[in-house]
């Protein structure tokens, strides 16, 4: 039996050839074409076509990604073990060379970041204290950030932040800092409360001054009030009762008498208005008329 190659049976190989090598790159992602084990395109997104068989393409993811440092334990420097867990946040560079170096420069540049962003934490963290480390975290971060952006720089990545998610110390040092924290709080409060007791007593103490300044104020002006009426008194006493002051001085001590009330014993058979008379040092009405 002869096989007979038909124009048909060449379409369709055709066809099948063709299709097998469509390839299309997305707007999130970059390609890199080899062609019998050799770099020879870089590959926008868009479509492409390659030669099955002879050609390969790698794609490369460029958004940014996330991967976890995983909890591990590290001794700090007063020998206490902390577990200790991280977060980096990276890209691969949108360009050809930088898609090339993650390809070619580095096996598997994901776990190499997670592994090198371990290492780097034991080394920082190594010298800190603690204490010191849970109060230097966005120094944790910059020295980490920093040292992935430089060693992560020929791998074509960006890394774009770091994060220290937890530092936990063992679970009876935890307690021990936790009852440190609450009386340093206690102390805060009371110290709070002292100042607060110490200014109302001194707004009191003010107010009561002031006050006094007021009630004083108000007596030295009452009596310099009560010199001034005598003073203006005694003058129109000189100018319109002279050699009369001492009878007017009598009538006024009278008017304030009989003001506040005073009680007066009236003798039988003596007229009231000679006892008011007499108490004001004016001769009764009898004695008038026989002078």
């Amino acid at each position: 039996m002869v096989f007979v190659i038909t124009p048909l049976i060449v379409i369709v190989i055709g066809i099948a050839v063709f299709i097998a090598g469509i390839r299309i790159v997305r707007p999130t992602t970059r390609g890199l074409i080899e062609t019998l084990g050799r770099y020879s395109k870089y590959a926008e997104p868009g479509f492409h076509w390659i030669i099955p068989l002879a050609q390969r393409i790698f794609v490369v993811n460029i958004t940014e990604q996330m991967f976890n440092a995983e909890p591990q334990v590290i001794i700090t420097n007063d020998n206490l073990n902390a577990t200790v867990d991280a977060q980096v946040y990276f890209r691969v560079k949108s360009d050809e060379e930088s898609v090339k170096n993650s390809v070619y420069n580095v096996n598997n540049y994901k776990v190499q970041i997670v592994n090198l962003a371990r290492t780097t934490l034991r080394n920082i963290i190594g010298t800190l204290t603690l204490k010191s480390a849970n109060s230097e975290r966005s120094r944790i971060n910059t020295d980490l950030l920093k040292t992935l952006k430089e060693e992560t720089d020929k791998w074509g990545i960006d890394i774009v932040r770091t994060e220290l998610r937890e530092i936990d110390p063992p679970q009876d040092v935890q307690e021990t800092m936790n009852k440190v924290v609450k009386a340093e709080n206690e102390k805060v409060a009371a110290i709070d409360f002292a100042t607060a007791a110490e200014t109302t007593a001194d707004g009191i103490k003010r107010a009561e001054i002031k006050k006094a300044e007021g009630i004083r104020q108000a007596r030295i002006l009452a009596a310099e009030g009560e010199a001034q009426a005598i003073k203006l008194v005694n003058e129109a006493a000189e100018l319109y009762f002279i050699g009369n002051a001492q009878l007017l001085r009598q009538l006024q001590a009278t008017e304030t008498a009989l003001m506040n009330n005073a009680k007066i014993v009236v003798p039988s058979n003596t007229q009231l208005i000679n006892v008011i008379g007499e108490m004001a040092g004016i001769l009764p009405i009898d004695s008038q008329k026989k002078k």
